[in-house]
């Protein structure tokens, strides 16, 4: 290379270097066949890419909302209970039940309910007979229905996850194969809402 062709490569590239468009990392190098071909330095800048123009146009669409967020499904786990925990907690279950089956068997000629050793009978005249016990050596309470088949329910703790603040969970009895809880089982097919006390 010529010394003359040198300095205008250096002009050329301390232009390049100071046009606003151009940022460094789009400086291509300058070969001897580039600058042949180069436009006059005040036409053109070196970049690959043309300048970006940047704030709101007046023929650009308004931006899109931005959709809420989901509301994330509550966390659960099971917890692991001693045996008098498992059976205060399952008893005081199975009593409010058996409360509620009760006060509606008074009402109503479609439903009878026994409860002895620790297993419930509810019999529905439409539906069929569903049986509730206690398991103590898995601590779950056991359901079979004529309708959903049988299922066992593990003691969960409700709202625990990391994003949950501690000590906000409520516990129910879970079906860890779909997180279905043994009130709403008894709400969808019997109609019975047990999670609220009974009237007297």
């Amino acid at each position: 290379m010529s010394r003359a062709s040198l300095i205008q490569a250096s002009r050329l590239t301390s232009r390049a270097l100071r046009c606003p468009a151009a940022p460094r990392a789009a400086v291509r190098p300058l070969t001897h066949t580039t600058l042949r071909r180069a436009a006059p330095a005040s036409l053109r800048c070196l970049s690959r890419s043309a300048p970006l123009r940047k704030g709101i146009m007046p023929d650009s669409a308004s931006p899109a909302a931005k959709e809420p967020l989901a509301s994330p499904e509550p966390t659960y786990g099971a917890i692991e209970l001693s045996e008098s925990e498992y059976h205060d907690i399952a008893d005081e279950y199975l009593d409010g039940v058996l409360t509620q089956f009760e006060a509606l068997q008074d009402t109503r000629e479609d439903i009878d309910i026994e409860f002895s050793s620790g297993v419930m009978t509810i019999t529905h005249t439409d539906k069929g007979t569903y049986v509730i016990n206690k398991q103590p050596p898995n601590k779950q309470i056991w359901l079979s229905s004529p309708l959903s088949g049988p299922k066992r329910y593990d003691w969960c703790v409700l709202g625990e996850g990391q994003a949950d603040k501690e000590g906000s969970g409520q516990g129910r009895w879970i079906y860890g194969r779909d997180g279905s809880s043994l009130n709403e089982l008894i709400l969808e097919e019997l109609g019975v809402d047990v999670s609220t006390p009974a009237e007297d």
